[in-house]
């Protein structure tokens, strides 16, 4: 056999194997492409259902504040104690006149005539009618100073209801929310983050806030707020912020000297009456359209004292109205409230609305930064008010008419 044909072999047997190898090659190729494509179309889908069952809530439009009527912290309106009638002063005895004595006849040794009784019986008639006149005067008396105490009483009357008028005018009807855990979805410019929580306790005389929002990597946000329910309603008396592995910034209120005094910086600052924090904000003002919901029409605006871990500013929230939330488990009515800038070239705006559906819980909050990143927070759950934390009375604070913001963590504060 001549050695080119045996040559010629070879080079055919050679070609043919690097063939096989590279359709081997190709062939894993292909698969590997075509589960890369099933895994993408997996997640596009997952996706499309997500969105499907997420709500999906329009962004607040600019608003442009119509100021109409504006509200300031006032003492709450009590209702006052009942007064009690002045004791009924009793008309000292009038003295009855000291009735002259008869005169006694002289005793004679003459016989009696018919004269003598006539005379006789003359005195003791005169001596009847004045005592007659004396009872009629102390009878008359009496009843001059029944008449002076009944109308001393309906003076007080008249002056405990004008008063109760005035307060009811004039001061704040509250009503805090009662206990509960409230749990939210919590998304980052549309992209669901995990589950926040709000720890709410109301035992009507003091009240604890714990928000937490737990966050990958970093650590939960850690936000608490506790104090006492006063004359102006949520009264904190610390606040203190944990941002991830941090060390807790605290503020204080100190209300015995009215300063507000923080860890994070040595100048303190004055309390105002009604100040609250970050947090306790929320609550107070979901109070105080609990207590008088239709006072929160579209144009009123209500200034809060709210302090920070380091400073202390005026908040002014304008009601802008009724609108449509939808969440997870269906559409929910709600009153919307808007902060306005606090001052020329602020930003950043949050917005939160009240459902009374939720007993006038927030059912959604949303804090937009001034590069346009949104951070939301939004109702999880039955569409019904929480249920009182275990341990816990679930009845808020009586109205004081009868008787007495979160958000996500942020790269900068509110």
């Amino acid at each position: 056999m001549p050695f080119f044909l045996l040559r010629r072999r070879r080079v055919l047997s050679g070609a043919s194997s690097d063939n096989s190898s590279a359709d081997h090659s190709l062939r894993w190729v292909v698969w590997l492409v075509a589960l890369l494509v099933v895994l993408a179309l997996h997640w596009v889908a997952g996706r499309w259902v997500e969105r499907s069952r997420n709500a999906s809530n329009p962004v607040p439009a600019e608003h442009v504040p119509v100021q109409v009527e504006l509200l300031t912290p006032k003492p709450v309106a009590q209702a006052p104690k009942p007064v009690a009638p002045p004791p009924v002063v009793k008309p000292k005895p009038v003295p009855k006149p000291a009735l002259k004595p008869a005169p006694q006849p002289q005793p004679t040794h003459a016989i009696t005539t018919p004269q003598t009784e006539q005379v006789a019986q003359a005195a003791q008639a005169a001596q009847a009618a004045e005592a007659a006149q004396a009872a009629q005067a102390e009878q008359a008396a009496q009843a001059a100073a029944q008449a002076a105490a009944k109308a001393a009483g309906d003076a007080a009357a008249s002056q405990a209801a004008a008063a109760a008028a005035k307060a009811a005018a004039t001061g704040d009807k509250i009503s805090v929310p009662p206990s509960g855990e409230l749990r939210y979805d919590t998304r980052i410019n549309g992209v669901m983050n995990q589950t926040g929580n709000i720890h709410w306790v109301n035992d009507g005389q003091h009240y604890e806030m714990v928000v937490s929002i737990p966050l990958p990597f970093v650590g939960p946000y850690v936000y608490s707020s506790k104090g006492h329910i006063d004359g102006f309603g949520i009264a904190p008396e610390q606040y203190s912020e944990q941002r991830g592995r941090r060390a807790a910034d605290i503020t204080v209120f100190d209300r015995a000297t009215k300063q507000l005094v923080y860890t994070r910086t040595p100048n303190n600052q004055p309390l105002a009456d009604g100040a609250q924090d970050r947090f306790s904000v929320v609550m107070q003002l979901s109070s105080l359209v609990r207590g008088a919901p239709d006072s929160y029409k579209p144009g009123v605006v209500r200034q809060f004292s709210v302090a920070d871990n380091d400073s202390n500013e005026i908040w002014p929230i304008e009601t802008v109205g009724d609108e449509n939330v939808q969440t997870a488990d269906g559409n929910v009515q709600a009153r919307h409230f808007t902060r306005l800038p606090r001052r020329e070239g602020d930003r950043r705006r949050l917005d939160i609305w009240l459902a009374p559906a939720l007993s006038w819980l927030p059912v959604r909050i949303l804090q937009t930064e001034p590069n346009g990143m949104q951070i939301e927070m939004l109702w999880r759950g039955k569409l019904q008010p929480p249920s009182a934390t275990q341990g816990q009375s679930g009845a808020g604070t009586p109205d004081a008419s009868a008787d007495a913001a979160p958000a996500a963590p942020a790269p900068d504060k509110p």
